[in-house]
């Protein structure tokens, strides 16, 4: 195996008393177990993001973990049948650092789990040049499906992580040796 894919992991959530951790974190141990990437978290409620393409330390910083990622995975919540604007803004701070880069989806609401959110998402990676995998992990009634533990024995959504990953794994090698070949036109 070559170097491990570098995965950032982002927890689209910055409200008080969110669920997004509990979400995050048994995400975090199931693709952790995968040796085939060095996975960290870029935490929305932790970080500050301009609203502007302003460049501060701050700014600077964070685009820098985005340049060296090779993959992304958002775990987002659903709010008003849409996504937090706290993951527009994550996206809408750097530019040309998503280009050419896979991005999956762990998402967590009432009755729909999130997916309308994730369906709009979609045209908004699509927009920076990412590519979104297809299969998405998906929460709904998210409240109920996690033990005080943080685990999960939603068999599908156990088996939808699973295929999110490695469909992940594929695309974060294929794009990476796609760049490394051949810079991605801006």
């Amino acid at each position: 195996m070559d170097t491990p894919l570098r995965l950032e992991v982002i927890v689209a959530s910055v409200r008080p008393d969110r669920f997004a951790p509990v979400v995050a974190d048994w995400f975090l141990r199931t693709v952790r177990a995968n040796a085939e990437f060095d996975t960290d978290v870029i935490d929305l409620a932790h970080i500050t993001l301009p609203v502007d393409l302003t460049e501060t330390d701050a700014t600077a910083s964070y685009r820098a973990r985005l340049a060296a990622a090779d993959a992304f995975v958002a775990v987002t919540s659903e709010y008003n049948h849409g996504y937090p604007a706290s993951l527009k803004t994550a996206f809408d701070t750097a530019k040309h650092e998503w280009r050419a880069k896979p991005i999956g989806f762990v998402s967590y609401g009432g009755l729909s789990g999130g997916l309308r959110a994730v369906e709009q998402l979609r045209q908004v990676v699509a927009e920076i040049h990412m590519v979104s995998v297809r299969e998405t992990v998906s929460f709904h009634q998210a409240k109920k499906r996690f033990d005080a533990a943080g685990d999960t024995s939603d068999g599908a959504a156990i088996d939808a992580a699973a295929r999110l990953i490695r469909q992940l794994a594929w695309w974060a090698r294929a794009m990476r040796a796609a760049r490394a070949a051949d810079p991605y036109p801006g």
